[in-house]
C-alpha cells in the first residue's frame, strides 16, 4: 500500500476537522444543496466530458494505483531479469518454464520466452501490452484531473445560486442565513475535493504512469535480450541505463561483490 497517499488524505481531513471543530461543530458544515451542485454538477460535467465506459474504468482503476505501490522496484527488475538470463544461459528458453517472478508483467514475457516465440512477436506482443495499460491509467489520472478542474467552478456556482436566492429573500430574514450557508459551503466543498482529493491523485496517477512506462521498458529490453541469448554481465549492464545515475555505481560494484 502506498502510506504517503493515505497519510496525506488523513492528515488533510485531520485538518480541516480540526479548524471547524475549534469554531463550532460539523453539522454547520453539512449542507445537502451544495452538495448536490459539486458532487452533482462535477459528475454530469465529467460525463460530457468522457464517455461512460471511462469513467467507469478510471475511476476505480485511478484509486487502486493511486493506494497501491509496485511489488518490486527498477533495482529488483534489474537484479530479477539478471538472475533469469543466467537461468537461460545455463539451461537454455526451456529452463525458465518453472521460473516465478512476483511481477506479472515480466512472468508474461519470461513465458513467451520460454514458448519459443520469435524476438518480433514477444516485442510486439509486450508492448502492446504496455500501451494498453498505460492508456487506461492515464485516463483515470484525466479523470481525477478534470473532476478536480470542474469542483471549484460549480462551487462558484453554488456560490451564485445562494447569493442569488438570497436577495430575491431579502425581506425575509429567517431565509438569508441558510441561503449564505449554500453560497459559502459550496465554495468550500469545491475547494476541499479538488484541492485534497482530484487533483492531489491526479498528480499521484501520473507520476506512476511515469514510473510503470519505465519499468514495463525496462522488462521489455530486459526479457528481448534473454531471448537473444545475451549474457547476464551484458543484460545488467544496458538496463543499468533506466537506474538514476547516482545509484548505478552502487548497483554496479553490489553486482561485482
Amino acid at each position: 500500500m502506498d502510506i504517503s497517499t493515505a497519510l496525506g488524505l488523513v492528515a488533510g481531513l485531520i485538518v480541516l476537522a480540526t479548524l471547524i471543530l475549534m469554531g463550532g461543530d460539523l453539522r454547520m458544515f453539512v449542507d445537502i444543496h451544495a452538495f448536490i451542485v459539486i458532487f452533482g454538477g462535477a459528475f454530469a460535467a465529467t460525463l460530457i466530458r468522457f464517455p461512460l465506459s471511462s469513467i467507469f474504468h478510471g475511476l476505480p482503476l485511478g484509486i487502486k494505483f493511486a493506494f497501491s505501490l509496485r511489488r518490486m522496484t527498477q533495482r529488483d527488475l534489474i537484479d530479477e531479469i539478471s538472475n533469469l538470463a543466467e537461468i537461460a544461459r545455463k539451461q537454455g528458453p526451456i529452463g525458465l518454464e518453472k521460473v516465478e517472478t512476483e511481477d506479472s508483467f515480466l512472468a508474461k514475457g519470461i513465458r513467451l520466452v520460454a514458448d519459443g516465440y520469435d524476438v518480433d512477436f514477444i516485442r510486439d506482443n509486450l508492448e502492446r501490452d504496455r500501451d494498453n495499460f498505460l492508456t487506461h491509467l492515464d485516463e483515470g489520472q484525466k479523470i481525477y484531473r478534470a473532476i478536480g478542474d470542474c469542483a471549484p467552478a460549480f462551487g462558484m456556482i453554488g456560490t451564485l445560486i445562494g447569493m442569488v436566492q438570497m436577495f430575491a429573500n431579502m425581506t425575509d430574514p429567517s431565509k438569508l442565513g441558510p441561503f449564505m450557508a449554500v453560497a459559502l459551503l459550496a465554495t468550500f466543498y469545491g475547494a476541499a475535493v479538488a484541492n485534497l482529493f482530484c487533483l492531489p491523485i491526479a498528480d499521484k496517477l501520473h507520476g506512476k504512469l511515469v514510473d510503470e512506462e519505465i519499468n514495463r521498458t525496462l522488462i521489455i529490453d530486459g526479457v528481448l535480450m534473454i531471448r537473444d541469448s545475451k549474457s547476464p554481465s551484458v543484460v545488467r549492464e544496458m538496463l543499468l541505463a533506466y537506474v538514476p545515475e547516482k545509484n548505478r555505481e552502487e548497483m554496479a560494484e553490489a553486482a561485482a561483490a
